[in-house]
């Protein structure tokens, strides 16, 4: 179970995130309980966590943020591959900024990344899926955090 100010952790790594590779920060909004699995963007980079903790933490995003970020980072590729990398990363660094606070017991994995993929990612079980969602621009996506 995440306690609150476990979960501010995953919030203020989101923040940073757009604030240093966009340039311009995101608003967040107030995270809030799932039952069951949310709907999945075009790009969803995950990572299994292990250790003290364990389940699993995503970051689900439509092509068009994508597109603006890779903009935003000087990229001019703006392939298949490379916006699977970005989500890859996005979800790579908030998860590694999560691990700085919960210690080297919190064990996170390479990315795995879905594209177009319909299918929803379910929660570990003796989890709960936390969703934070995240406004840059005119785009929406969404952090989810389900750990035990």
């Amino acid at each position: 179970m995440l306690y609150e100010h476990e979960l501010k952790t995953f919030v203020e790594g989101t923040t940073t995130f757009f604030e240093v590779a966009a340039q311009q920060p995101a608003s967040i909004g107030s995270p809030y309980l799932l039952e069951g699995a949310p709907q999945l963007h075009e790009y969803t980079g995950l990572i299994n966590v292990s250790g003290k903790r364990a389940g699993i933490v995503y970051f689900t995003a439509p092509k068009a943020m994508l597109a603006v970020l890779l903009m935003k980072m000087q990229e001019s590729d703006f392939g298949h591959e490379t916006m699977r990398d970005l989500v890859g990363e996005v979800a790579n660094t908030i998860s590694g900024n999560a691990r700085r606070d919960f210690g080297g017991d919190f064990v996170i994995s390479v990315p795995s990344v879905l594209s177009g993929e319909s299918a929803a990612i379910a929660p570990p079980p003796g989890t709960r899926s936390f969703i934070i969602p995240i406004n840059w621009r005119s785009h929406a996506a969404k952090l989810v955090v389900s750990l035990s």
